[in-house]
């Protein structure tokens, strides 16, 4: 017989009468089993000198395998010697005499118990079946009637007098249970449709975040790629600002030491000539004239020769404009304004293959 008797501990949340002594009914029959056959004792039950209990039967199971030359009680004209076996409960050796398992005492005590345990046992299942049915609902307009039909016209549940000769006598009726248990199965369906609905839903939710986290990678991404190219154009502006300041800044220098070189002959020439014009005031006083009029010839001359060298080398007009460095940026200006990503940056928008991959920025135009 099965220990467990077709009984269940009671789940968490169970009410009304047996409820909490079902759980003690329960360790009060884990005890009762036995070690061998793990079922409930059956009698008689021997105790062994290590106080563990038994079947008579398990024990006797035991003991004839251990001793297989063991003569049982009964046999003819051969004395029975004992023999020895092993407690499975606590491997203590059990030493019997020649009346073998026989010569165990039974332990009535254990067998009473038993037997107050299967009333009990059956007693409270009888109390379930009853709790059982006065929960069953009973007719609010027949209340001798139990509820056992359901009216299809209606969809509502009703009794078999309500059918017969109440408000239900023209409708289309239906058993309660089949209808029961055709509407479990189709709730158990709906449930499994809709488990499965929410499992897509929650693979797409996962897809969409996986599809967020990328276009944040992605984003940052090409935020860095755009700072490069411009970081590059900046580059490129700077090392071209560099080249033209340059050339302005020879162009400026050679015009300077020509002008300059200029500026240092024409004072040379210039104090050659206060040299010259002071010499001949201090001539004028010479009181000889033949001395006079040697001496003023060579003055003469080199009053010529210095007139004549006055007219040295100046700047040509206009020799001082730089205006012929002056660029015009407008176009080019227009052109940074302009600067967009490349038309291909639709087509990745459209393929999702492509998620991901770099957009470049226009350059076709260079400058």
């Amino acid at each position: 017989m099965n220990f467990t008797l077709g009984f269940k501990p009671p789940t968490a949340g169970s009410s009304g009468p047996g409820a909490g002594s079902g759980v003690t009914m329960e360790n009060l029959e884990r005890q009762l089993i036995c070690p061998v056959c793990l079922e409930m004792f059956s009698k008689p039950v021997v105790i062994l000198p290590c106080q563990h209990n038994l079947c008579r039967k398990c024990a006797n199971d035991i003991f004839q395998s251990a001793n297989p030359l063991w003569q049982s009680r009964g046999s003819s004209g051969i004395a029975a010697s004992g023999g020895r076996f092993r407690c499975p409960s606590c491997r203590h050796e059990v030493v019997l005499d020649r009346h073998g398992v026989y010569g165990l005492q039974r332990n009535l005590l254990v067998e009473n118990i038993i037997d107050i345990y299967r009333q009990q046992e059956s007693s409270r299942l009888v109390n379930i079946k009853s709790e059982h049915q006065q929960q069953q609902q009973m007719c609010e307009e027949h209340e001798e009637e139990k509820i056992n039909i359901y009216c299809l016209s209606c969809q509502t549940p009703t009794c078999s007098m309500c059918k017969v000769f109440g408000q239900h006598r023209d409708c289309d009726v239906a058993p309660l249970s089949s209808v029961y248990t055709r509407q479990k199965a189709e709730l158990s369906d709906g449930i499994a449709i809709l488990v499965a609905s929410n499992d897509h839903i929650q693979a797409v939710v996962s897809q969409m975040e996986q599809i967020c986290r990328t276009i944040e990678e992605n984003g940052h991404h090409q935020r860095e790629q755009l700072a490069n190219h411009f970081d590059s154009l900046v580059a490129i502006l700077e090392e071209r600002k560099q080249e033209l300041v340059g050339e302005i800044a020879k162009e400026q220098d050679d015009k300077l030491k020509h002008v300059r070189s200029l500026i240092r002959q024409h004072g040379d020439h210039l104090e050659a000539a206060v040299t010259l014009v002071e010499s001949a005031i201090q001539f004028m006083e010479e009181p000889h004239m033949p001395l006079f009029i040697q001496s003023a010839k060579v003055i003469l001359e080199k009053m010529t020769v210095m007139a004549r060298t006055s007219n040295t080398e100046r700047p040509e007009l206009g020799y001082e404009s730089m205006s012929h460095f002056d660029i015009d940026t407008d176009d080019l200006a227009d052109m940074l304004r302009n600067i967009s990503f490349n038309s291909g940056a639709g087509d990745d928008e459209e393929d999702p293959e492509r998620v991901g991959e770099e957009s470049e920025l226009d350059f076709s135009s260079r400058f």
